[in-house]
């Protein structure tokens, strides 16, 4: 094998790995979050979580795919760690921009819900007599 196929084989190893630890992860923990966002409607926030899973999945390896074959390919040693490392920081550094994307639009669907809730509750009912 070459230096090449053996960094892209790395690469793609470690790539996938790390995509589907934190897919993995943002999938468990980040059920609570959703099913706040969506005013405690389990079922809706289940499914939009595994939706946000799949898509996740889609986008990361595809972008990883592709980014593959940036770049100039490694002839020594020291050219596979760095050439590894590059694309490994910018996978990284994708994955975390997605994450915040993700917590900026849950942050924003809260806080949209919690206003409705407690517009509703402020709100007197009609058929109260007023004094």
């Amino acid at each position: 094998m070459t230096v090449v196929t053996i960094t892209y084989f790395i690469y793609i190893v470690l790539s996938l790995g790390i995509t589907i630890w934190v897919a993995q992860t943002l999938f468990r923990n980040g059920r609570i979050f959703v099913i706040d966002a969506f005013g405690g409607n389990e079922t809706m926030a289940d499914a939009v979580n595994h939706l946000l899973l799949v898509g996740f999945y889609l986008v990361n390896i595809g972008f990883v795919s592709m980014y593959l074959s940036y770049g100039a390919k490694p002839t020594t040693t020291v050219d596979a760690i760095e050439y590894i490392s590059i694309k490994i920081g910018v996978v990284l550094l994708v994955l975390g921009a997605m994450h915040f994307f993700n917590i900026f639009n849950f942050a924003k669907m809260r806080g949209k819900n919690r206003r409705k809730k407690e517009s509703v509750e402020t709100a007197v009912p009609a058929n109260t007599p007023s004094s």
